[in-house]
């Protein structure tokens, strides 16, 4: 290290009388230390919170900062505490009775190797502050941010003993969401969701996984069977080696697929429509990262499949009219059969269906007899499950349009569930074309039905031209973000999109106006998975080719726009987090001494 590089900072005589002095050289603040009869130096910041660490106390060795008692070994900075950090040291030289301190030394690792190693720890320890620094490093880094993704991906699927759950489906939902965000948003959305990720792993035991079987001969309707059979009576090791089994023979998405929703739709429903949707952002996370992820990812839906609720033993499916013997006709036997489904699609084979004018009232009408009619007549007409699963997605998405805000305050996520699982449903048939898909259609469309209270009276929604005020789009997705900040504005939150879109507006600037509404608020699981459903919604309803598609695609985006309304503001304690995060990795001042 040339003697060039190294500054004079304070005289030896001065530090020895005092101790301790806050120095800054080359523009960085240091705490120099006379400790021991040897000389330190440490960035006066505390890697923690940016306390000024030259009013901590030395003893014995050790650096003591004062506000959160974060402990630094004084000579190399090592932490003794995993949430504090290291704090950097520099190199000093003493000549002529003055201290020398190289303000530049090279760092012992890449940026980007540094960061990871501390989102390892962050997710070890659920350490909020270091995942929110690590993330953020990361990126600045010009990490891609499928790489800490895929960190806590893995870490979510080994260190979870029940499986996926909401911090994995947050981080799905954060990774389809990046690419419609703000470049400080994106960190804002991977922050979300990989702390959500640890969170759902502190105090949980390990996954202790089944492996595959050592056959890969296994034809796929056996293997499927088997997959089936081993859910049904809740044995989840069978289950777990079943799918593992099918990864390592190398089946296709499409095949993975199909065995996952057919358990998933073996009964009805499970458990609030949670189970499907997970799977469904288990399979668009892998899209992220690269095949080797698979195997645990898929064998940790088998935990929620096994454990889930089933609503063909709930009283709702059954009283006051019997939903699941409709869906057994349908079906053609009981509620896991599928010749009655076969038969109306092999009906429609050479037929292509285009859906009725009035098949939304329908979907959206009190008869539920109707409901399954109007769409068996759509499956015998030639519906592919993508395009009947399309229209029920876009029933749901009405509902939390028009949901009523007289009810209680809990039942928005009941239109919630119905909306994030008929959108998984979709996910799912444009990923198969597996004839079990039909039955997340059909068990979609009755938790459609068994929400129809919930728009009594319903909500209106601003029909195209309605609010064509001429002003500035910029200024309407402003004034949508004031929404969040009050306590219920949701009907204005849903007009202000509107009259977005009527003014002109482009789509991609309101996108990227809810996801900062969203990822600075403290957001629950259900409002993360909300707006990232409704986006997902506006994208494949703005790509089909439906005559009303102008009005449909908003739907979505009133809905998001009216949900997130009705659970904002927040504490937005996760955005302080993140802000002293960035502060903090800036090198910029927090607290001054």
């Amino acid at each position: 290290m040339s003697m060039d590089e190294f500054h004079a900072a304070v005289s030896l005589d001065e530090l020895e009388a005092e101790g301790r002095k806050l120095v800054s050289v080359d523009g960085t603040p240091l705490a120099v230390f006379h400790h021991e009869g040897e000389v330190r130096a440490v960035n006066n910041r505390c890697p923690h919170m940016g306390f000024p660490l030259v009013e901590g106390t030395v003893d014995d060795g050790i650096l003591t900062c004062h506000w959160h008692h974060a402990r630094f070994e004084l000579s190399c900075g090592d932490t003794f505490d995993p949430w504090a950090d290291d704090v950097r040291t520099y190199p000093v030289d003493v000549r002529d009775d003055t201290v020398y301190v190289n303000p530049n030394p090279p760092r012992e690792l890449p940026p980007a190797e540094h960061w990871a190693e501390r989102l390892e720890t962050g997710l070890e320890e659920n350490l909020r502050l270091v995942v929110a620094k690590s993330t953020i490093g990361l990126l600045d880094a010009d990490v891609d941010y499928r790489e800490p993704m895929a960190t806590a991906l893995e870490f979510g699927t080994r260190y979870r003993e029940s499986g996926w759950g909401p911090g994995l489906t947050i981080l799905g939902c954060m990774a389809n969401l990046v690419d419609d965000l703000e470049p400080e948003d994106r960190k804002r959305a991977l922050y979300t969701g990989v702390r959500h990720v640890a969170d759902d792993c502190a105090g949980e035991a390990p996954n202790f996984d089944q492996p595959s079987f050592s056959t890969r001969d296994v034809a796929f309707d056996r293997l499927k069977s088997w997959f089936r059979d081993c859910i049904e009576v809740r044995d989840a090791a069978g289950a777990k080696r079943c799918l593992r089994t099918a990864v390592a023979a190398g089946r296709s998405e499409s095949e993975l697929a199909e065995l996952v929703v057919a358990a998933a739709t073996d009964h009805p429903y499970l458990s609030s429509g949670h189970v499907l949707d997970f799977a469904n952002k288990a399979f668009e996370s892998l899209e992220h990262v690269d095949r080797s992820h698979a195997d645990d990812t898929l064998a940790s839906l088998v935990d929620p499949l096994v454990t889930a609720t089933r609503s063909d033993e709930q009283s709702s499916w059954r009283q006051p009219i019997d939903l699941v013997a409709l869906l057994e006709d349908v079906y053609g036997g009981g509620i896991s059969a599928t010749g009655g489904l076969e038969s109306l699609a092999a009906a429609g084979a050479d037929r292509t269906w285009s859906p009725p004018v009035d098949v939304q009232e329908t979907l959206l009408g009190d008869d539920p007899e109707a409901i399954v009619d109007v769409l068996a007549d759509a499956v015998r007409g030639g519906a592919t499950t993508e395009t009947l699963a399309a229209e029920v997605a876009h029933a749901a998405a009405t509902r939390v349009a028009r949901f009523g805000t007289a009810n209680e305050f809990s039942d928005w996520n009941t239109v919630h569930h119905t909306f994030t699982y008929a959108n998984a449903v979709h996910g799912f048939a444009r990923r198969t074309d597996a004839i079990e898909c039909y039955r997340g259609v059909f068990e979609a469309a009755m938790s459609v039905y068994l929400d129809r209270f919930l728009n009594t009276p319903p909500a209106p929604i601003p029909e195209p031209g309605d609010n064509d005020s001429g002003r500035d789009p910029d200024a309407i997705r402003a004034d949508l973000l004031e929404t969040f900040d009050a306590d219920g504005r949701v009907d204005e939150a849903g007009r202000l999109v509107a009259e977005f879109f009527d003014c002109g507006g482009d789509p991609a600037a309101l996108k990227r106006t809810l996801g900062h509404g969203l990822v600075r608020e403290d957001a629950g699981f259900h409002t993360l998975q909300n707006l990232e459903a409704a986006l997902r919604r506006f994208e494949r309803e703005t790509a089909a080719r439906h005559p009303d598609r102008e009005r449909r695609r908003r739907v979505p985006l009133i809905a998001t726009a009216r949900y997130m309304a009705a659970h904002f503001p927040t504490r937005r304690e996760a955005e302080q987090t993140f802000a002293i995060a960035t502060r903090l990795n800036r090198g910029e001042a927090i607290h001054e001494s």
